[in-house]
């Protein structure tokens, strides 16, 4: 099987978004669109903030399918992501007013939602499943090999990865889903996990050699 770059991610400007090969973004235009995103963020809270009911409609067609795709690579279920997504936008309802800009917006959604699942699910068997603990790894940790797994992620590749996600440790599942699927960088990640950097990068390297064997198995 073949072999698929490293990520390319510029240390002055990370995007969301996975590129492709030898894609690089713009400085100009990438500090831009994240300056004009964040006052755009502040004015929805500000707007929240005073009682304008629209403010949270924005915000939950805004981020609506990114917290029900989140929740169904989590849950494993349509029914139970549409049931936690209605729990999330209680939770981000209550605590809007609180955000103070410490991260970006939607940083702090996907960190809301997160934590929603790992309460759900928390005394749950397949939840913690397998659920393992990192030795201490260093900041400089190699993102190396990556293999069928990115491809298939990238493209959504429908039931066999989602049944392969499943079968993942919670903690590995959660950094590939983010990285891989939701598209956030290494920073991002360990943003919404309250993980080290090296941590996250080591879960996912981990967990991608992992969904590496299962999807192999499935073939």
């Amino acid at each position: 099987m073949g072999t698929f770059p490293k990520d390319e991610e510029s240390q002055q400007s990370r995007s969301p978004r996975l590129r492709g090969r030898g894609e690089r973004p713009e400085m100009g235009t990438a500090t831009a669109t994240t300056a004009a995103t964040g006052e755009a963020d502040r004015r929805l809270i500000e707007r929240h903030r005073y009682g304008d009911p629209q403010a949270f409609e924005d915000l939950y067609e805004r981020f609506n399918p990114m917290v029900y795709n989140l929740a169904l690579r989590m849950a494993g279920e349509p029914a139970d992501a549409a049931d936690l997504s209605q729990e999330i936008f209680l939770r981000i309802y209550r605590h809007l007013g609180k955000f103070r800009g410490r991260s970006s917006l939607k940083t702090w959604v996907y960190r809301v939602a997160l934590n929603c699942c790992r309460s759900r699910y928390r005394h749950q068997l397949w939840w913690r499943r397998d659920r393992i603990s990192e030795p201490a790894v260093l900041e400089s940790y190699a993102d190396g090999r990556r293999g069928p797994e990115d491809r298939a992620l990238a493209q959504d590749a429908g039931e066999t990865v989602h049944r392969a996600l499943q079968q993942l440790p919670a903690n590995f599942r959660e950094a590939v889903v983010l990285r891989d699927i939701e598209g956030l960088s290494y920073e991002e990640i360990a943003t919404v996990t309250g993980t080290r950097l090296g941590t996250v990068r080591s879960r996912i390297a981990r967990g991608r050699d992992r969904l590496r064997l299962l999807l192999e198995n499935e073939s």
